[in-house]
């Protein structure tokens, strides 16, 4: 049996990821990457696909930044798969150093995300990636303050959008995500 195809991959991605009604709260339909991470091949497919689209879509990327905190998942076995190098984009007072900072707005109220200001060179070309698009706003910081460090933004990458909240409509760059709900 030969190599499996990128949508085979793909479809079996998909099929472990778990699905739970009514969490956090009545009406949600949660997705969760975490069911698809206790598998090792899916692990190995995810990779393989992550990757993929970047050598395609991104081939000069420079460095893969990982938002807190699904996306650090992703963004060193990118990185490394890669060879480049990678940051992560933190909750407000987890980061040392100089920082900058970027508020965004959550479905009820607001938090603060964060990033070393050295993490990042004028000019570096970053891809950003995370688990999930839903309603926008974590990216939409993201791309914030890696622009405000001098970064540039190639492309926001997601394993999963949630197309009814519409997002990807927030974002001002290339957005691409591998399954869409």
């Amino acid at each position: 049996m030969g190599e499996l195809s990128g949508a085979d991959k793909l479809d079996y991605v998909k099929s472990k990821i778990g699905e739970y009604v009514d969490f956090p709260k009545k009406g949600i339909v949660f997705r969760d990457i975490f069911g698809a991470l206790t598998d090792g091949k899916a692990c190995v497919y995810l990779r393989d696909l992550l990757a993929h689209h970047i050598r395609i879509t991104c081939p000069d990327v420079e460095l893969i930044v990982g938002l807190d905190s699904r996306g650090f998942l992703f963004n060193l076995l990118l990185a490394t798969e890669l060879g480049t190098g990678c940051a992560a984009i933190r909750k407000k007072g987890k980061l040392a150093g100089e920082v900058v900072a970027v508020e965004y707005q959550l479905e009820y109220g607001s938090d603060t995300f964060e990033l070393q200001r050295s993490a990042i060179k004028p000019g570096q070309r970053v891809v950003i990636v995370d688990d999930l698009l839903a309603t926008g706003g974590s990216l939409l910081a993201a791309t914030a303050l890696v622009r405000k460090v001098g970064g540039v933004v190639l492309e926001c990458l997601v394993v999963m959008e949630l197309l009814g909240l519409e997002g990807r409509k927030k974002l001002d760059c290339n957005v691409h995500a591998l399954i869409k709900y």
